[in-house]
């Protein structure tokens, strides 16, 4: 699958395929705003997180990017610098380990029909792509440590799972939970 794929980085171009990927991946009311919002700031509300990444985007903000698979958006990955995700600070797990500038990896949506076939390991290297072709010097994942094949809870799977970013080359670079810490690449 691997070379059928390819990725775009999500402008206001693609707005339309994030919406698609969203509706049938089953991301929910988030729309990537949960560590993008000052927990005073956090509603849940699905329209206002549509309205308010609707206009990240429109900003020319870096958001992610978009995997597409003959033509169709097929999976997400939600990959910034650090910096635009403030509620990740407020995270006893997952507030910053140090002051290096680092990119933040913290979603994937993959179409329900895809799932199982290796795109959230290609979505998170294209992510890593994009960032190095950014300046990215680091880049940080907050997935969960997996001890056995099965997770606790689906919902948590958004941030992907430790053996697709040990993979990758990614360590890890805390050790304050036993469930999620931050894990990272450093870009040679």
């Amino acid at each position: 699958m691997e070379r059928d794929l390819e990725f775009r980085p999500v402008t206001a171009a693609e707005w339309d395929d994030l919406v698609q990927i969203f509706a049938v991946g089953g991301a929910g009311g988030c729309w990537c705003m949960y560590w993008r919002k000052k927990r005073s700031e956090w509603k849940g509300n699905a329209a206002g997180n549509r309205g308010d990444l609707r206009r990240i985007v429109e900003s020319g903000a870096e958001i992610g990017i978009l995997a597409y698979l003959d033509g169709r958006a097929v999976g997400w990955c939600a990959i910034a610098p650090r910096s635009q995700y403030p509620a990740l600070e407020r995270s006893p797990t997952l507030k910053a380990i140090d002051d290096l500038p680092v990119w933040s990896i913290t979603c994937f949506v993959v179409a329900k029909d895809v799932r199982r076939s290796g795109v959230a390991t290609l979505l998170a290297k294209g992510a890593v792509d994009y960032a190095r072709g950014r300046g990215a010097d680091v880049i940080e994942a907050y997935p969960i440590i997996q001890h056995e094949r099965k997770y606790r809870k689906m919902g948590e799977a958004y941030l992907g799972f430790s053996t697709t970013f040990q993979r990758l080359g990614f360590v890890e670079a805390s050790d304050r939970s036993k469930t999620r810490n931050i894990m990272r690449l450093y870009i040679e």
